[in-house]
């Protein structure tokens, strides 16, 4: 129960691997804020799986690519459970384009999301963390990956990298840690709707487990439990003096 006592805010966590940070926190003892989007339905079922293991949980309806719902986000945590110790920002959109195809309005989604999202939402929570406060941004091994079509997912991602570098000497003042995730492939939703887009067009047609074994050097998808408890390993003491950081957990990338 390391994290007992301590309250965290998961973003995009109805799904995937929030829902699995969500758990793995919940697990360590946290009360969890699980924020959704859009679906209602799949965050509070969540929540009644949070408070199955006893923990504290709400869900919070907010778009985190819009910095007034950040604000009123926090604002509605704090009311709820008097403090956030914890941001685990995990909310993000995939694309594929090509330059050809790749629009204004393309650029403005992902990166208003993938970045803007994070970084409004960090902007929000960092006044009310207390010294010893954590915050884990998303990520990905695209940051370092040439895909074909592939230019604004990993564009968005590598800018996720940047911040939590940046802004670790500013956090830092105070006590708090930021760092990033960098998940590889990972066997939830997303990946099954876009895994076979990160292999050359001429290699689609490949059997999946083929594909795997030349990815990573332990030829599988992660599972979303495995990526939450690196996540839980940051937010934890253990981690205290880890800041500035993007850990990759993408089972050895090759």
């Amino acid at each position: 129960m390391k994290l007992n006592g301590k309250v965290a805010i998961v973003t995009g966590a109805s799904r995937g691997i929030g829902k699995a940070v969500a758990l793995r926190l919940a697990s360590e003892g946290a009360a969890v804020a699980v924020n959704y989007r859009q679906d209602d339905g799949p965050a509070e079922a969540l929540v009644s799986d949070i408070r199955g293991l006893g923990q504290q949980a709400l869900a919070f309806q907010a778009d985190i690519s819009k910095g007034e719902e950040c604000r009123s986000l926090v604002a509605e945590v704090l009311e709820a459970f008097g403090r956030i110790d914890i941001l685990v920002s995990n909310a993000g959109v995939e694309f594929f384009g090509t330059l050809e195809e790749t629009t204004a309005e393309d650029f403005s989604r992902v990166f208003s999301v993938n970045v803007g999202g994070q970084l409004f939402i960090t902007q929000a929570v960092a006044p009310y963390l207390p010294e010893g406060g954590r915050i884990v941004l998303t990520s990905s091994v695209s940051a370092r990956l040439a895909v074909f079509h592939h230019t604004l997912y990993p564009a968005s991602k590598a800018a996720v990298s940047a911040m939590a570098l940046n802004l670790a000497p500013e956090l830092g003042e105070r006590g708090i840690t930021i760092n990033a995730i960098a998940p590889g492939g990972t066997a939830t939703n997303m990946a099954r709707e876009n895994g076979k887009f990160y292999t050359h067009p001429a290699l689609r047609d490949l059997p999946p487990e083929i594909m795997l074994k030349t990815k990573t050097a332990l030829q599988r998808l992660a599972q979303p439990e495995e990526i939450a408890s690196a996540v839980a390993f940051l937010v934890s003491d253990d981690a205290s003096y880890i800041t500035g950081s993007t850990l990759a957990v993408d089972g050895g990338r090759v």
